[in-house]
């Protein structure tokens, strides 16, 4: 069985992300989503959430292409999660084009950035959102 994981926050979930989790399901087997937990975003990426984690793995596990939720409470875990889970492949949005490229030196796995579904974001919802209550 091939393992794929990705990270994520996922908030306010949209078309974007679920075609991050298809295509990142396209190379293996078995998807595995380290999800940020809500102490990691405001720790560590000064980022609110509008969901809570529990909400929004709620919300990933109901996706048909997604098979595990964890949680990811540090940048540094994803060494370990890839070695504990069995990991064959690694994928993120290429909005991180390179920030992960060390994985292939310190783990087995492959690393893929697969392209953004360009016209939409989270940061642009929660903008137009903002725009509109002016």
């Amino acid at each position: 069985m091939k393992r794929v994981i990705t990270y994520g926050t996922f908030d306010l979930l949209h078309y974007g992300h679920i075609n991050l989790l298809r295509r990142a399901k396209e190379y293996g087997d078995y998807l595995i989503v380290g999800l940020s937990t809500d102490e990691f975003n405001w720790d560590e990426k000064q980022k609110k959430c509008y969901f809570s984690y529990e909400k929004r793995k709620q919300l990933l596990e109901a996706i048909r292409y997604v098979d595990l939720v964890i949680p990811e409470q540090s940048w540094d875990q994803k060494v370990t999660d890839i070695a504990e889970y069995h990991v064959d492949t690694f994928v993120m949005g290429d909005d991180w084009q390179g920030k992960f490229d060390y994985l292939r030196d310190k783990t087995s796995a492959e690393v893929i950035y697969l392209p953004r579904t360009a016209e939409i974001s989270t940061t642009q919802i929660k903008a137009d959102l903002r725009q509109r209550r002016k």
